[in-house]
């Protein structure tokens, strides 16, 4: 990315090419959910009737399943680093760490200086206390998606992007699924109303059942002929609440910040959580509140127009999300609740446009008619298509004061 603009440029990597995006993450679980949307609809009787088909019943080889999952994060991996290799990217290889000002270590005592050094080392998953993973039965996001086996029953702590996406691999696979949410609801980090329709699109039809307000203070993994025991603990009387017995847990309590061992402590950095302290310009602060010159922590597109002398700061809300589920759920910007406290702080007017695929050709041709939309302000839409939905909330949003373009503004949806 960073060679376009001329500069000289060497990435430095511990592990595989492609971090956790590429080898766990965005990849492999794309993967898997290209499976598991195949086989629900197979699945579907009801469904492929509408279509005048007739499937035998569908099965399906974990194997052969796990290997597609594999097999595509090693394709991209490989092809990302032809690609590197063919803009003239450095590939140095071992872990790296800061040593001071412009000058890095990586490997085997090995060190190399830059006139600007950019800190992209990821994240990994975040297992709260009294959880003990083995990586057999209770597991994160990274053994899952190996898929070594599909347990009859599997507990999924929490209930966001990765938990979702999850039980809807392991359920269109044959699971039992149970989340267990510490807060009141599910999908709690959603807009209320899309989590709302996602509950009885997602949840409620399939073999899952949920416990709200609760954490998981301890999980042992299977011994001994013993399953999974889960202790559930009530959030707000901290007394046990329940003890639940499975044959697998998923942990997706979220991701941590991957810092340490960084060297940090050498240029009088402090993480705060493990999260790496930066200027809105994505420029690396120091214990004492000063720039460190020339170190960055890693901002998407932001961090490389800072570095090659074109300033520009990053509207984080404009940074959409994505849960591929079937239906999928995408969203940028704030969700309703938070749109409506932050207008009664500033004093504007929030209107909200919805519309529902249930009149959209493409979607009524695929018998998909459930889906919903909200706030879409700017868009140019094909005919058919499932993006015409957007192009109703377009023409049915008003806004009464003046702002920026609509193209920059944030939306969600």
């Amino acid at each position: 990315m960073m060679s376009f603009p001329g500069l000289k440029t060497a990435i430095i990597e511990g592990d595989v090419m492609g971090g956790t995006c590429v080898n766990r993450g965005c990849v492999p679980s794309k993967a898997l959910l290209a499976v598991s949307g195949r086989m629900r609809e197979l699945q579907d009787e009801k469904h492929m009737k509408a279509f005048g088909l007739q499937v035998d019943a569908a099965t399906y080889d974990r194997q052969g399943v796990a290997d597609h999952a594999n097999g595509l994060a090693s394709k991209i991996r490989n092809n990302l680093t032809n690609s590197l290799k063919a803009l003239g990217v450095d590939i140095l290889t071992g872990f790296g760490s800061i040593l001071g000002q412009n000058k890095v270590q990586y490997g085997k005592g090995n060190t190399a200086t830059a006139k600007d050094i950019i800190i992209a080392t990821g994240s990994v998953p975040f297992v709260p206390k009294g959880i003990e993973v083995d990586g057999k039965t209770v597991i994160t996001s990274d053994h899952a998606l190996k898929l070594e086996f599909v347990p009859d029953w599997i507990a999924i702590v929490g209930s966001g992007y990765i938990g979702l996406e999850f039980s809807d691999v392991y359920t269109a696979l044959g699971s039992e699924v149970t989340f267990i949410e510490a807060l009141d609801q599910l999908m709690p980090g959603f807009d209320p109303e899309i989590s709302k329709l996602a509950q009885r699109v997602l949840i409620n039809p399939r073999k899952i059942d949920y416990y709200t307000g609760v954490f998981a203070t301890k999980i042992t993994p299977a011994r001994d002929g013993r399953p999974v025991v889960i202790e559930l603990t009530d959030a707000k009387t901290k007394e046990l609440k329940d003890t639940l017995e499975v044959d697998a847990a998923l942990i997706a309590t979220g991701r941590a910040p991957f810092t340490q061992g960084l060297g940090l402590e050498n240029i009088n950095v402090v993480t705060q959580r493990g999260f790496v302290p930066v200027d809105e310009n994505m420029r690396v602060i120091d214990a004492k509140g000063n720039v460190v010159p020339h170190l960055y922590c890693i901002g998407d597109a932001n961090v490389v127009e800072q570095v090659t002398g074109h300033n520009h700061i990053l509207n984080h809300l404009s940074v959409p999300a994505a849960c591929f589920t079937h239906p999928e759920i995408s969203m940028v910007g704030l969700t309703e609740p938070q749109a409506r406290e932050k207008a009664e702080k500033e004093g504007f007017e929030v209107r909200v446009a919805k519309t529902s695929f249930k009149a959209n050709t493409k979607a009524l041709a695929e018998n998909e008619g459930e889906g919903l939309a909200k706030d879409i302000k700017f868009a140019v839409h094909a005919h058919p298509t499932l993006s015409e939905v957007l192009d109703e909330l377009y023409k049915a949003a008003k806004v009464d004061v003046e702002a920026p373009s609509p193209a920059r503004q944030a939306v969600s949806v």
